[in-house]
C-alpha cells in the first residue's frame, strides 16, 4: 500500500468491519497517519502490516491485550526478546491447559458414551443419571461450569 487509503479500503483489503478498525484504533493496536479536512481517517502500509500481525497473533491465541503488548514491545528496538519469549512461553503453557482440560473432557465423555446403549425410554439414561449424580456431588462453584481458565502457574514469572 503506496498512498494513505481510507478505513473503508483498508477494512475491505484486511478482511475486516471497518468498526472493527475502530476498535483497533481506541485500543492503541493501530492508528491513522493522517485525517482528510472531512475528519476520515488515512492509514498507510504499516497500519496494514499491523493487521497481519494481529491477525497471525490471534490464530496463535494471543488475546487482544496480549497482541498490544507483543506491539508495543516490538516497536522499541532496544526491547528484549526475552519478554517476547516469556509471554510465548506463557501461552503455550495456556494451551496445553486447555488441551489437558479438553483430553479430560473428552475421556469422561466417552466413558458415558460406552455406557449408553442409545436406545430406550431417557428415564434409564446412564448418561442422565450420570450428569444428575456427579452434580449434587460437586460443590456449587463448579456445578454451574466455573473451570480455572488459566493454568495453575505463571510461567513469566517461574
Amino acid at each position: 500500500m503506496q498512498t494513505p487509503v481510507t478505513i473503508g479500503r483498508l477494512a475491505r483489503e484486511a478482511g475486516l468491519a471497518a468498526e472493527t478498525l475502530r476498535y483497533y484504533e481506541r485500543i492503541g493496536l493501530i492508528q491513522p497517519v493522517q485525517r482528510t479536512r472531512s475528519n476520515y481517517r488515512l492509514y498507510d502500509g504499516e497500519a496494514e502490516s499491523r493487521l497481519r500481525f494481529i491477525r497471525r497473533a490471534q490464530n496463535l491465541g494471543f488475546s487482544l491485550a496480549e497482541v498490544k503488548e507483543l506491539l508495543d514491545i516490538s516497536s522499541r528496538v532496544e526491547n528484549d526478546m526475552g519478554e517476547v519469549k516469556a509471554l510465548t512461553e506463557q501461552k503455550l503453557a495456556e494451551i496445553d491447559f486447555k488441551i489437558a482440560d479438553l483430553q479430560r473432557m473428552r475421556t469422561a465423555l466417552a466413558q458415558q458414551t460406552e455406557c449408553c446403549p442409545g436406545h430406550g425410554s431417557v428415564a434409564n439414561c446412564p448418561i442422565l443419571a450420570s450428569l444428575t449424580d456427579a452434580e449434587g456431588a460437586m460443590p456449587v462453584r463448579e456445578r454451574w461450569g466455573r473451570r480455572d481458565s488459566q493454568p495453575p502457574y505463571n510461567v513469566a514469572q517461574s
